[in-house]
C-alpha cells in the first residue's frame, strides 16, 4: 500500500501520540507500505510552529526533512499538476494544506492517513 500522512498523523506518529488510531499506526509501521510526507506538511508545520500554533513541534519544524528521512518515509514534492488540482477542488473547504493533500492523494493514488472525515467527500481512500 502507498500512503500519504496528513500533517497531524505525522506529528502524532513522531510523538507516539495515542490519538493516532491503531489502524493508522499499523499501516505506517508496515515495512511493506511506502509512506510519503508532502512538502505541504513541511510548510504547514513550519508555518504553524513559527506562529506559535504548534509549540510542541519546534524540533520537527527545525528539520522536517531529517524527521521524515529518519523514519524511512519518502518526501512528496508539490508539482504544478498538484497545485492545479488543489485549486480546482470543489467545495467550501478553505484549508490550503488539506486541499493540497487531497490533490496529491488523488493524482498519486495514495491512501491518506487522517482522522479528517471531510476528506471522504473528495473520493480519496482514507486510512483511520
Amino acid at each position: 500500500m502507498r500512503i500519504l500522512l496528513d500533517t497531524h498523523a505525522l506529528l502524532w506518529w513522531l510523538d507516539g501520540d495515542r490519538r493516532l488510531s491503531r489502524k493508522a499506526r499499523t499501516a505506517i509501521a508496515d515495512e511493506g507500505n511506502a509512506v510519503f510526507v508532502s512538502a505541504a506538511s513541511a510548510w504547514e508545520i513550519t508555518t504553524k510552529a513559527r506562529l506559535g500554533k504548534l509549540p510542541g513541534a519546534a524540533a520537527v519544524a527545525a528539520d522536517v526533512a531529517g524527521a521524515v528521512s529518519g523514519q524511512g518515509f519518502s518526501e512528496l514534492d508539490i508539482t504544478i499538476r498538484h497545485a492545479q488540482r488543489a485549486g480546482r477542488l470543489p467545495g467550501e473547504h478553505r484549508d490550503p494544506f488539506d486541499r493540497m493533500l487531497i490533490a496529491q492523494s488523488q493524482i498519486e493514488d495514495l491512501a491518506l492517513v487522517s482522522d479528517e472525515t471531510l476528506f471522504d467527500a473528495y473520493g480519496v481512500e482514507r486510512v483511520w
